[in-house]
């Protein structure tokens, strides 16, 4: 089963890690151009490109996905199958060219959150439940027959990028059998449920601002589900401050939305529209993430103050 492999990200790295493992001849890993990052703007490469160097694997960056050369390059490495996680949007021309079609990981259980922000929203709207779903690619975007789904609980404390780590590891596995049904002929392809499709849009930093005028268990799940990027944030006198991690208690408020309900050594408790929220993670902007205690040692708060 020849295979290449398409992805950028940290999350891609166990599904390449696993057909590795268990033989399968990648014949390529294809994945963005490196790019410059950093205070000094250095060309660095993504972390599946990274990985594919240690294995010494033939690795392809095209700019664009339709260039005539690198078409002609996988036409010439006459794949089986390609595989895409957490890549870019394929044209046709390339996810036609394989044997037997081209296939992706998507960390929701499609149909529902489909696009490119499935974990955060899962854990915003306060989902128990999630997982991942392998399918084939066609012309619109997280809407091929599925091939597999595995599913997963969502803890109550749980952030994105503890979820995501999770789901990676899952999506691996649903990968490895996919490859398998894909090459054992016994694949059952099952159409989505356009009854059930929901949008994950991707979320920018004006969205990330907390209403405290909602409840703290919305609220714990807004933080959580931006954890740790883009991240949730807020104001106080008139500095930002990025918040990561919360409990929610809910007895019912005690003062003003926003309003610093209580505040000792170690502990910052906020009123909100019901109940109250304690914030365990926090960072000012332009200095280091801290815990609360930390944090309150050198940032001056007192009780009955707003954050808006």
């Amino acid at each position: 089963m020849k295979i290449i492999f398409m992805g950028t990200p940290e999350f891609a790295i166990p599904s390449l890690q696993i057909l590795l493992d268990n033989s399968y001849d990648v014949q390529a890993v294809v994945t963005v151009p490196d790019k410059p990052q950093g205070r000094g703007r250095k060309l660095l490469p993504a972390p599946v490109k990274k990985f594919a160097m240690e294995k010494n694997l033939k690795i392809l960056q095209p700019e664009k996905l339709d260039d005539m050369n690198f078409l002609q390059e996988l036409k010439r490495l006459t794949p089986d199958i390609i595989v895409v996680v957490a890549f870019r949007i394929l044209p046709e021309a390339v996810y036609m060219l394989p044997k037997y079609g081209s296939f992706n990981l998507h960390p929701s259980l499609l149909p529902k959150y489909r696009g490119p922000a499935p974990i955060n929203w899962a854990i915003i709207n306060g989902e128990k439940e999630t997982g991942v779903t392998t399918f084939f690619l066609q012309e619109k975007v997280d809407s091929g027959g599925i091939i597999l789904q595995k599913k997963i609980e969502i803890g109550i404390d749980d952030t994105a990028g503890e979820l995501q780590k999770k789901l990676s590891y899952l999506g691996a596995q649903a990968v490895l059998e996919s490859v398998r049904l894909i090459e054992s002929g016994n694949v059952v392809v099952v159409p989505q449920d356009e009854m059930n499709a929901c949008y994950a849009p991707k979320i920018f930093k004006d969205g990330c601002r907390i209403d405290w005028k909602k409840s703290a268990y919305d609220i714990h799940n807004f933080v959580r589900g931006l954890s740790p990027e883009p991240t949730a944030w807020t104001t106080h006198k008139g500095k930002i401050l990025k918040i990561y991690r919360t409990k929610f208690i809910e007895a019912g408020s005690a003062g003003n939305p926003g309003a610093i309900f209580h505040k000792s050594k170690n502990l910052l408790e906020v009123n909100t529209g019901n109940g109250i929220l304690s914030i365990l993670e926090i960072q000012q902007e332009g200095r280091r993430r801290l815990g609360i205690e930390e944090f309150l040692r050198g940032y001056k708060m007192e009780e009955g103050e707003i954050l808006c």
